[in-house]
């Protein structure tokens, strides 16, 4: 089994080439959203990932429970996980442990069976944010990038299309 970490800024081309990367493995992919469609920009989005990767993935949208939805599907093909920022950010919106379930999917990962890709954006590479929750979101994100690196086989941090391997 591996677990692959995809880390990269915003259009960076993270999205893509963890979707070559879960097609590398046998089995038809899942695609594991942690997205959700709360209005047009995000819909239209949504829409443009889902015409890009084509019919051949299984969907799953998991805006929360994200360590359940990979248990459940664990023993058939690869699941790309897209992405773990909006995920946190989920989590840290509804009030939940976000520290808790990030250590929940480190010690979860190891133990699957088919292959997991995460995609994952790198936040901290800007200027420090001007509130309180946004350098709240930006110091978690980094937080969650560096445990769930430290339990990944491979990582790669994306630039301008360009995947450079870190782990």
């Amino acid at each position: 089994m591996a677990v692959i970490l995809i880390t990269g800024g915003a259009r960076s081309g993270k999205s893509k080439r963890a979707e070559t990367r879960v097609r590398a493995f046998a089995g038809q992919p899942v695609y594991v959203a942690t997205a959700e469609a709360l209005d047009a920009e995000m819909e239209a989005r949504i829409a443009g990932h889902r015409a890009w990767r084509g019919t051949d993935w299984i969907e799953r949208e998991v805006p929360l429970d994200l360590v359940p939805a990979l248990v459940a599907s664990d023993g058939g093909g690869p699941r790309l996980v897209d992405c773990l920022t909006l995920w946190l950010s989920n989590l840290m919106h509804a009030g939940r442990d976000w520290e808790r379930e990030v250590t929940e999917l480190a010690n979860a990962l190891p133990r699957l069976k088919s292959p997991v890709v995460l995609v994952t954006n790198e936040v901290g590479l800007g200027i420090v944010p001007d509130n309180a929750l946004a350098r709240s979101y930006r110091d978690a994100a980094g937080i969650m990038n560096q445990v769930i690196a430290a339990v990944s086989d491979e990582v790669e941090f994306v630039v301008a299309g360009l995947p450079m391997k870190l782990k």
